[in-house]
């Protein structure tokens, strides 16, 4: 038996995605979460085979879950979800290890055949995702060197940070969130911003949708 926990802020798509998983008969969900940060938690409390994961996600998106997942070494494979073949979300997955990228107008039965491709430790991609995949590997191969992402000087943790900042919670708020101090929130705001060379928030936010940690519509 497959086991998986499903993150996504709509309920209604959380609701539906588990519906089809457990059709299936090999998948049983352990857990759902509606942000980021409970993703997370449950998949360091859980270590499910596979984590499905909505790629713009409150608190913690999904392509920085993904990165704490890989950094701290769980043994959890990540299956992202997207509306968009977008060539930067790929990219960044490739480099966070993420397993799967399911675009959402797929999930049908794909997402059944990826969640078992994903859970035996294989790679599962959408085709038009494959494609950006199959164009990276040429590129590398050529020599090409990927183009420079002013994000890759920030910890995990602040990037976590950036996107609270960008979703408008307050020092304390952040503290309460991450479990840290709100001198540590402080001092890693501070860093980040300095990191950036951005000296207000207007400036973070804009890089904050620019790099995709916080969906632009909402």
């Amino acid at each position: 038996m497959i086991r998986v926990i499903i993150a996504e802020d709509h309920h209604m798509v959380r609701a539906g995605i588990r519906a089809l998983l457990e059709k299936s008969g090999d998948i049983h969900v352990l857990a759902e979460a509606a942000n980021g940060q409970d993703a997370i938690d449950l998949a360091r409390e859980l270590l499910p085979d596979v984590l499905i994961m909505d790629i713009m996600m409150p608190l913690t998106n999904g392509m920085q879950v993904a990165e704490i997942i890989h950094e701290s070494k769980l043994p959890v494979n990540v299956l992202l979800l997207s509306m968009y073949a977008d060539e930067g979300f790929v990219h960044q997955a490739m480099n966070y290890g993420v397993k799967g990228y399911v675009l959402k107008s797929s999930v049908s039965d794909e997402l059944i055949k990826a969640v078992q491709v994903v859970a035996d430790g294989q790679a599962y991609f959408s085709n038009p995702v494959s494609e950006i995949v199959a164009e990276r590997a040429m590129q590398q191969h050529a020599g090409d060197k990927p183009a420079e992402d002013p994000l890759a000087s920030l910890s995990p943790r602040e990037k976590q940070i950036m996107q609270l900042i960008a979703e408008e919670h307050t020092n304390s708020e952040i503290a309460r969130i991450l479990r840290v101090s709100v001198k540590t929130v402080e001092k890693q705001r501070a860093s980040l911003m300095e990191k950036l060379n951005v000296r207000n928030v207007a400036g973070l936010v804009r890089l904050a949708v620019k790099h995709h940690l916080i969906d632009p519509d909402l």
